[in-house]
């Protein structure tokens, strides 16, 4: 698992100028950030709408619409800082008991090859923890898979400009290590989305983007209301009772109207429970540190930039780490046409002679160091035989993604039977609810859904009128017992 819940300081310099970019959808915003005597100055700001899919169009023609861009809005600074859409983003949340760092380290590893539906080897990922009672922490783990990142990567390396830091534009607005923003639930509404971001104990503790949240309807942008508070609700019943109940304040980020309209909604179904809800339209005197351009006007890429020059760290980073010297020289001379055998022999011989003297430091030191952990790795080992005897214990077999493709099999295509609710509980027991348009239609879907393997004990409890008819059914799937997805 690739991690950077701790950011080496080494790997960027301090920036006195940036260029902070936000992408969302097919909207590119950018302002030009520069710090001078404890101030930042508001070079140059832009929004644009790119014509090319980032992540489906060539990088080098996305890049070049990219300069274009750039170079129309008189943007000369190469540094750049970007916020990543948090619909890239995949999450899995983890319970990490008090255990030293390598120990932690593996749990996690566990945890997210648990958590994530794909290898963690693909994915570029970050995590955030909040504490719990019992010095337990609650720890949330953002992937991000590489190729994607990979892909932006050349895509500025083709606009001339040098990434600094990969992060989370939602995280940049309400960032987790601001001491005000503990007990925060946070909204951003994109494009054609809204993001949400809860913040406690200085982590963050859930992350999640409504897709279809925000609409265009006759070129009018139509924001769910209903649909992000009902969401919202369901993710704070997956949070520990602990940070559940210490979130108290509700902020939302966006066009002001529809950001009005969202929180006249969300005043309804949460005040009453002792919410107080804000929508935020400037940014706070002491927001970053320092002083800020007057009317500065908030932004993901704003305050993105504004983070990175004052040095304070992205909750989540997701920047792959530069490349050493070797892996530079590898990769340049592994092309058969770049290659030679005299450049092959006389790196044979220089590396030969200088990796065996390497070789023996490196032997020595290693049985110093090793000396000193060999009772902690044995401790470590025996915790990992403990995890195994118990790891047939979880099915991975995404038994609720079978039953849902058994069900719509068995459904006709045409619509004369259609589903309103399909309840799966544990053990394999499912149960269903829909219309029929009539009785032949339901006879027929319920002979098809018997045919399907692993079903049994398929049974109506429930079939009211004619033509409609109403109907509940209820079978078991497999043979219980495992992990429900």
């Amino acid at each position: 698992m690739k991690s950077d819940s701790k950011i080496k300081s080494g790997r960027t310099k301090k920036l006195t100028a940036v260029l902070g970019l936000a992408l969302d959808g097919d909207k590119l915003d950018g302002v030009v950030l520069k710090r001078i005597n404890g101030s930042l100055q508001l070079a140059q700001s832009f929004s644009v709408a790119l014509t090319l899919d980032p992540l489906t169009a060539a990088p080098e023609l996305v890049g070049r619409e990219i300069r274009n861009q750039l170079d129309a809005a008189g943007v000369r600074e190469r540094n750049c800082v970007v916020a990543v859409p948090l619909k890239w983003a995949l999450t899995a949340r983890a319970e990490l008991p008090p255990l030293p760092d390598a120990d932690a380290a593996s749990l996690l590893q566990l945890e997210a090859e648990r958590g994530f539906p794909c290898d963690p080897a693909t994915l570029r990922i970050s995590d955030s923890r909040s504490p719990l009672a019992a010095d337990k922490k609650n720890v949330l783990l953002a992937g991000i898979p590489a190729t994607q990142l990979a892909t932006l990567e050349q895509i500025l390396v083709a606009a001339k400009l040098k990434p600094a830091s990969f992060g989370l534009g939602i995280s940049a607005l309400q960032s987790p290590a601001d001491t005000k923003s503990s007990g925060v639930i946070a909204f951003v509404i994109g494009e054609n989305q809204v993001s949400l971001q809860i913040t406690a104990g200085g982590g963050v503790a859930a992350l999640r983007a409504f897709e279809g949240a925000v609409e265009n309807e006759n070129g009018r942008r139509a924001l769910h209301a209903d649909l992000v508070a009902r969401e919202t609700r369901i993710t704070l019943g997956q949070l520990p009772a602990e940070l559940r109940a210490a979130l108290k304040r509700i902020r939302i980020f966006g066009p002001r109207e529809l950001a009005t309209q969202l929180a006249d909604e969300l005043e309804l179904r949460f005040e009453p429970q002792g919410f107080t809800v804000e929508v935020v339209a400037a940014y706070a005197p002491d927001e970053f540190g320092v002083t800020l351009p007057v009317g500065a006007s908030v932004s993901a890429a704003f305050s993105l930039a504004a983070r990175a020059l004052t040095a304070q760290r992205p909750a989540f980073e997701f920047l792959p780490p530069k490349p050493t010297l070797l892996e530079l020289f590898a990769k340049r001379y592994s092309s058969g046409r770049l290659r030679t055998s005299g450049a092959i022999a006389l790196a044979v011989v220089a590396l030969v002679a200088g990796l065996f003297l390497f070789q023996q430091f490196q032997l020595w030191r290693l049985h110093s160091q090793w000396s000193k952990i060999s009772t902690r790795v044995g401790e470590l080992q025996a915790i990992q035989d403990h995890i195994r005897v118990y790891r047939p214990w979880y099915d991975d077999t995404f038994r609720s993604l079978t039953i849902l493709r058994l069900v719509t099999l068995a459904f006709p295509e045409d619509g004369v039977v259609t589903a309103k609710s399909i309840d799966i509980r544990s053990g394999g027991a499912v149960s269903c609810s829909g219309n029929a348009r009539d009785n032949s239609a339901l006879l027929a879907m319920q002979a098809r859904l018997r045919t399907m393997a692993g079903i049994t004990d398929l049974h109506f409890s429930q079939v009211r009128g004619k033509a409609p008819i109403q109907f509940t059914f209820d079978f078991h799937y497999g043979n219980g017992g495992g992990h429900e997805n």
